[in-house]
């Protein structure tokens, strides 16, 4: 990316500038702001850097000692940090306790902290800008800045010589003066995260500092960056639940926010072979429930559509409700996805479960009463059948505790409950783990066993229920602003319980740009920021991992993306189709032991160094997240990416492809 660095200029000024550019540096030793100045200014969503030179404070007034001028120093920097300053810039020679004070503000308050060295004079040798580097990193730096004057070419290759020895999205290395020119364009092909442009090139900060015009024309030529505003869709795994709630319930309930697409249009049509009567008015739903109790409708078929977790879900609550035994079927990706798990779980409740096939896959005909009782379960396979399970219980006439062991996709049980308790029905619910588990405060991924205490002779109440935007289909626009440009979403619940909100986490760790508006339902907008590479575990948000091995294809760094294993029986085999896409588009990657590895490189990096993605006929193996994940890779590609098929995503989000194109 292109910082461009201010100075001299008033506060008004600024804030005119940031308009116009993607990231910029903010002299405060150059820029005369006042506290309240430097707040509004670093408030910004732009990416900025906070720099303070304490020798520039000392050249405008002689008068000041080191000591004086360092505090000024430290005060302005550490405002900004506090402000919102994604990073903040310490020359070398400044005082060792203030470098020590800035950096722990910076540590304490998120931001970046950059060492800097710089050496008007001359370029020293190789094994001494090495030796510079390492001390910098020694010291606490998260970045290291090495800046030197060049004489010849030489001296300038030597500065990007460090790019081979260091991580670069840890180092921001090129050359000063004419022969050091062409540096600040080329650091970015290594990898740095940024570099430097002035205003104009008469405001210029250092010699042979491009400006920021003739930047963004060599590095990015004709090349478009999105700017937009968008709505996201309400939440499939609240409204199927919500729905099927409802239809359950005594009474009418109403449910707002409601979005159409495939899974959600199957959940109405189960609802309405329950015996519900549903109508549609606008964006919202009535349902008039059927006062469910144990036996109360007799059916013999049902058909669940391509849905998995609606079919998971009518698994156990069949057998509990029909007087009959009831054949399941579905269509599509469906028919090729085992329920892994499924007989052993339902058999412990004494549900029989059978199908032509033998190897547990719908069509299969459940057969009941599913009876209340204590159960130890397997939560390896998913969370699906357990929130199921979880509908049904409380309709039996006596208590039930269910024990579930290696538990996975743990937010979506506790959507379930959440449902659940908005329609009457509770369940109690405890989360267990080692020592590890206790000390994180209840991290999910450190969760060992789940109890379930479910009371018995409960029913479900009718309602009005807001749903909720679908943090899967935003995280695709999430990831699109960040990489490409600037996107608004609006419909979001930032104090969700969907599991798929850890994308917002995961754009954190990468470096991107973040901010919301209002409280924890305005709308939230990501831009472009230097990227780097991350680690996640995604083993309880599986659904986010076709779109988070696009972001890190454009991360600088090696990412590590772990819980591989819970792709295999998604829409597609995930994993395989995931990495048979990036080594595609030729980007490095690889499964090793349950985690997807992803070498990348940045926009900037891979404009440079010819290295896009690649276009060409792909295929979305009949899943909507390839699919939209796909979408999303075409603007970091070559050229057009054409998909087999597309009409996959109205199985979750119809209206994508509409949607994406006005970006």
């Amino acid at each position: 990316m292109i910082c461009t660095t201010i100075q001299n200029k008033t506060a008004s000024q600024i804030l005119e500038i940031l308009q116009k550019t993607e990231m910029a540096e903010i002299r405060l030793d150059r820029c005369s702001l006042t506290d309240d100045e430097i707040d509004t200014c670093f408030e910004s969503d732009v990416p900025l850097v906070a720099t303070c030179r304490v020798s520039e404070i000392m050249a405008a007034d002689p008068s000041l000692s080191e000591i004086k001028a360092a505090s000024i120093c430290e005060n302005r920097l550490c405002r900004a940090v506090k402000a919102g300053a994604r990073y903040v810039d310490v020359e070398i020679e400044a005082p060792k306790y203030m470098s020590k004070r800035v950096r722990a503000c910076a540590g304490e308050y998120g931001s970046v902290f950059i060492k800097s060295y710089h050496d008007f004079n001359g370029t020293d040798s190789y094994e001494a800008l090495k030796a510079l580097v390492e001390k910098c990193m020694h010291i606490g730096a998260d970045i290291v800045k090495i800046v030197t004057a060049a004489k010849n070419p030489e001296d300038a290759d030597r500065v990007l010589r460090l790019y081979d020895e260091f991580a670069p999205g840890r180092l921001i290395a090129f050359s000063m003066g004419e022969a050091g020119r062409e540096s600040r364009l080329r650091c970015l092909a290594k990898g740095s995260p940024y570099t430097y442009a002035a205003l104009t090139e008469d405001d210029a900060a250092a010699p042979g500092q491009w400006s920021a015009d003739a930047m963004a024309s060599a590095l990015y030529g004709s090349r478009r960056f999105i700017d937009a505003a968008v709505a996201i869709p309400s939440s499939k795994s609240f409204a199927q639940r919500a729905i099927i709630a409802a239809a359950l319930a005594d009474g009418v309930s109403h449910l707002f926010g409601y979005t159409p697409c495939g899974d959600n249009e199957a959940a109405v049509s189960v609802a309405r072979d329950l015996g519900a009567e549903v109508n549609a008015n606008g964006s919202g739903l009535e349902i008039r429930g059927i006062a469910a109790s144990p036996g109360c409708i007799d059916i013999n078929a049902l058909h669940t559509g391509e849905s998995g977790l609606l079919t998971r879900l009518m698994i156990p609550l069949l057998p509990m409700i029909s007087k009959s035994p009831v054949r399941i079927t579905g269509e599509k990706t469906l028919l090729d996805r085992p329920l892994k798990g499924a007989e052993e779980m339902m058999s412990a409740f004494g549900v029989n479960m059978e199908n032509e096939s033998g190897d547990c896959r719908i069509p299969l005909t459940v057969t009941g009463p599913l009876h209340s009782g204590q159960a130890e379960i397997s939560g390896r396979y998913g969370s699906q059948l357990i929130s199921g399970l979880l509908m049904a219980l409380p309709l039996a006439d006596k208590y039930s505790k269910v024990t579930v062991r290696e538990p996975k996709s743990i937010p979506y049980m506790f959507i379930t409950l959440d449902v659940m308790k908005k329609f009457g029905v509770r369940v109690g619910n405890e989360m267990m783990g080692d020592r590890e588990f206790v000390e994180s405060g209840g991290d999910w991924s450190l969760c060992s066993e789940m109890l379930f205490k479910v009371k018995g002779g409960q029913r479900y109440k009718a309602a009005d229920f807001a749903i909720e935007g679908d943090w899967s289909s935003a995280a695709n626009f999430l990831v699109a602003g960040a990489l490409f440009g600037k996107v608004e979403i609006s419909g979001l619940d930032t104090a969700s319980l969907q599991a798929d909100l850890s994308i917002m986490d995961i754009l954190m760790e990468a470096g991107a740009s973040l901010s919301q508006t209002g409280d924890h339902l305005g709308p939230v907008t990501v831009q472009r920021a230097p990227l780097t590479a991350f680690d996640v575990d995604a083993s309880n948000c599986p659904d986010l991992f076709p779109i988070i091995s696009v972001l890190a294809a454009f991360c600088q760094g090696t990412s590590h993306i772990s819980g591989t294993d819970r792709l295999a029986h998604k829409e597609s085999d995930r994993g395989q189709a995931i990495l048979d896409m990036l080594l595609k588009m030729g980007v490095n990657a690889s499964i090793e032991k349950n985690t997807l590895i992803i070498e990348g490189h940045s926009l900037a990096s891979r404009l440079l160094e010819g290295n896009l993605l690649k276009g060409g006929r792909y295929t979305s193996s009949h899943d909507h997240r390839m699919a939209m994940a796909l979408k999303v890779a075409e603007m970091g590609a070559d050229g057009p990416v054409e998909i087999d098929d597309t009409a996959c995503v109205a199985k979750s989000f119809p209206t994508f492809f509409d949607l994406y194109s006005s970006l």
